[in-house]
């Protein structure tokens, strides 16, 4: 059986954490290709700078199969560091090996071991598979309201 290692991403992931990223936001969300240049800065930035948030993957043998991003911000109701999970996506070949779970499960976790208030994230409202495995995962469905403007 293959070995999975979960672990917060390292230097030497960007040229996979990129492919995997690509095939996020190209391949899954239907947007344009992004600039590899900017694309691979932001990976770089987030290892550089783990204040501001961390991407987590999960390690097959060497290979990436699954990753999140972590932005990190505050809440003021509460008065302690709060935590975004901005995207988590598993490679179409890993899916159903519950490797999803695993690293949200250690998302959650490092947000509580860190003394965070709160994860929270939003999925698009077709996206049933994920809205499975989070209410699957004892997620409550917020009472707010999200809005967004360009």
């Amino acid at each position: 059986m293959d070995k999975i290692i979960y672990r917060p991403s390292i230097e030497s992931d960007i040229p996979q954490l990129y492919d995997l990223m690509v095939q996020y936001i190209v391949d899954f969300y239907k947007q344009p290709q992004p600039i590899e240049l900017e694309l691979k800065k932001l990976i770089q930035h987030l290892i550089d700078t783990p204040s501001i948030g961390l991407q987590f993957v999960a390690d097959k043998e060497g290979k990436l199969v699954v990753f999140s991003t972590l932005y990190f911000t505050f809440s003021t109701l509460q008065v302690k560091r709060s935590a975004i999970l901005n995207d988590l996506f598993v490679l179409h070949s890993a899916r159903g090996q519950k490797v999803g779970e695993h690293l949200f499960e250690t998302c959650l976790l490092y947000i509580r071991e860190n003394n965070f208030a709160y994860m929270t994230w939003e999925t698009a409202k077709d996206n049933l598979v994920a809205q499975g495995l989070y209410d699957k995962m004892g997620a409550q469905r917020s009472e707010w309201v999200v809005y967004e403007m360009d």
